[in-house]
């Protein structure tokens, strides 16, 4: 399946974190929303995320470092819907500056609220 999806993270400790040449910031304890997209796969995309062993190439690895995954949902489309998903977190969601998007124009593709239910769009 190819398409777009969503990772519901959560962060039990706030703490800094270096996200590769991104930067170091603060992260605040609670809940994270990340979008992705994988055309070649969500399947394997997934299964990428949830080891832990890894080499780290994308923001999120950086992320994935101290936080857990807890929730994943996955949008199966032949259009890339990353963006469109990502701008309606955006209106909503406080979120980290250049996350996730340096392939894009979105200002981030990681959003925070300190409740999970409060995530779902």
């Amino acid at each position: 399946m190819k398409g777009a999806y969503v990772l519901f993270i959560r962060l039990d400790v706030g703490r800094n974190i270096q996200i590769g040449r991104l930067g170091r910031f603060c992260f605040t304890r609670g809940y994270y929303a990340y979008v992705g997209s994988a055309m070649n796969g969500i399947e394997s995309r997934i299964l990428r995320h949830l080891r832990s062993n890894k080499k780290t190439h994308w923001h999120i690895d950086y992320f994935l470092r101290k936080a857990k995954i807890i929730e994943v949902h996955c949008f199966s489309s032949d259009k890339m819907e990353e963006c469109r998903i990502a701008q309606k977190f955006q209106k909503r969601f406080l979120s980290v500056e250049g996350f996730g998007c340096s392939d894009c124009k979105c200002s981030s593709h990681l959003f925070y609220s300190p409740r999970l239910s409060d995530l779902r769009l």
